[in-house]
């Protein structure tokens, strides 16, 4: 097998995945702001900002899936019955959240039932984004290939935690956005939320860190052993650099594009700590990016496509 080819997936697939997260994060990110507003106007306003993006975002969730079953069937085949319901419910989360989206404009006597689908599908799509993400941290148990695990091995206090995380991160995202987009009352109370919510996130970052190192051998011993220690360092240093910077960009009103960028760099460095903990298992712990890879053809063919609509994507973007 020609071991590169796998490792290229891998990064394409890491690319699709980390751009999903900044983009749709964002629009999703209004959605659970939306209760929180005070009037129909400054919610037009909200939606407004991330009309002409929205749908095209979500490109990134379908070549991160597509890609995944594509490239690699037997992760594929492992991970989805391990978190069946969680993919259900993000999918139904964005179905209502994108059928919410274009019928509430055109809505009159429904529009606050629109309004409570628009949040409680982006809340929901969030949340489950988040379980999933611990259900492949935690472990899932694999064997002769297959899933071994139960339908509800998913629903751990970790799991949950996570997405709460991930909804608190997508809110931040959401906040510092309306502080680039928006004016007048919006933004004032977008760089409020975004302060209680940089905290949150803050918070929750170092919940699942100390998480991840304390409840999870295999984490703790890829991070702690030497000379590992020293190469992952620059990690949680420029974490902590860049909470210092965020944090006196939000309190400085002249500052807006600069809180966005450094809500944008947490999660770029949260994902990069994912896979230094987990890189080269695909499913954590026991198959690797080669072990689940499609046969070489396969995966080569896939490329040339991929080469062509990947920058493709990348222009409308």
């Amino acid at each position: 097998m020609e071991w590169y080819l796998a490792l290229i997936w891998a990064l394409v697939l890491g690319v699709a995945v980390a751009m999903y997260v900044v983009l749709d994060g964002f629009d999703l990110g209004l959605g659970i702001l939306f209760p929180w507003t005070k009037s129909e106007s400054e919610r037009d306003q909200m939606m407004n900002s991330v009309a002409p993006f929205w749908d095209g975002n979500e490109t990134w969730l379908v070549l991160g899936g597509g890609g995944l079953l594509a490239a690699f069937p037997l992760a594929y085949a492992v991970l989805m019955p391990a978190a069946y319901i969680p993919v259900i419910l993000m999918l139904m989360g964005l179905i209502f959240r994108g059928v919410a989206f274009e019928f509430r404009w055109i809505a009159r006597t429904s529009k606050p039932y629109w309004n409570f689908a628009f949040a409680a599908g982006s809340t929901l799509a969030a949340f489950s984004q988040g379980v999933i993400l611990g259900t492949l941290v935690q472990g899932i148990k694999v064997e002769n290939g297959a899933y071994a695990g139960g339908p509800f091995d998913w629903a751990t206090p970790f799991s949950f935690v996570c997405g709460l995380a991930v909804v608190a991160g997508y809110a931040l995202l959401g906040a510092t956005w309306l502080l680039i987009k928006t004016e007048g009352s919006v933004a004032r109370l977008a760089r409020e939320h975004a302060k209680y919510l940089f905290g949150a996130v803050v918070i929750f970052m170092a919940i699942v860190s100390l998480w991840t190192a304390f409840g999870f051998p295999r984490i703790a011993e890829r991070w702690f052993s030497l000379p590992n220690f020293w190469f992952f360092s620059p990690v949680p240093i420029m974490t902590v650099i860049v909470v210092l910077v965020g944090w006196r960009a939000l309190a400085n009103p002249e500052r807006e594009v600069l809180p966005f960028l450094c809500a944008i760099a947490l999660f770029f460095l949260g994902y990069t700590g994912l896979v230094i903990s987990n890189f080269p298992h695909l499913v954590p712990p026991s198959l690797t990016v080669w072990e689940t890879a499609a046969a070489p053809s396969s995966q080569l063919f896939m490329l040339f496509g991929t080469l062509i609509m990947l920058p493709i994507i990348l222009g409308y973007t």
